[in-house]
């Protein structure tokens, strides 16, 4: 009885501890991602259009004879988006000087606790209870790492323990972040 409630609290417990884990690296991710974005306010918005519609002019000057105008559109593109790069370099040291360091240290710092409370909860929870198993075939000369505080060897299979699992949920969510937010 006891073996099969072992068996199945370890077949839904390896895919929910993973889903939690990959949770946490997206929110953490996002997180980050977002405090170093810049907002883009309407008069950015308006350069960006009016550069697009003189980039777009001067293309469509392609003779000869319109060579200087179309010269002259690009100049004047060239030097709305240097104004373009000055507004935004602007507007970024203003959000540097609005954003406090200890703002950011805080939710930084929030995040990491509820990430280490996380990983002490799920280690504790399943501590000696064996998150999956796999094939002793497929991970032949790592089994005993895997299986650490997990049990071991049953029925010519490794049982996954928390810790290993824990650190393999962890490197591949955070992979699959980065191409999330790439």
């Amino acid at each position: 009885m006891e073996e099969s409630m072992v068996k199945l609290e370890g077949s839904v417990a390896a895919p929910m501890i993973f889903f939690i884990v990959v949770a946490v690296q997206y929110l953490s991710r996002y997180v980050e991602i977002n405090m170093s974005r810049v907002s883009v306010n309407a008069g950015e918005l308006q350069l960006r259009a009016e550069i697009k519609q003189l980039l777009k002019e001067a293309n469509a000057m392609s003779q000869p004879s319109t060579f200087a105008q179309a010269a002259k559109l690009r100049r004047m593109a060239a030097a709305k988006e240097q104004e373009l790069v000055k507004n935004h370099e602007k507007l970024r040291k203003e959000m540097k000087s609005s954003y406090d360091s200890h703002t950011k240290t805080l939710i930084i710092l929030k995040l990491l606790i509820t990430q280490f409370l996380m990983y002490l909860l799920l280690i504790i929870w399943f501590w000696r209870i064996p998150v999956a198993s796999i094939p002793k075939q497929l991970v032949q000369p790592f089994g005993k790492i895997l299986s650490w505080r997990a049990g071991g060897h049953m029925n010519e299979n490794v049982m996954v323990g928390i810790i290993p699992w824990l650190i393999f949920s962890t490197r591949v969510s955070k992979l699959i972040c980065r191409k999330i937010f790439k």
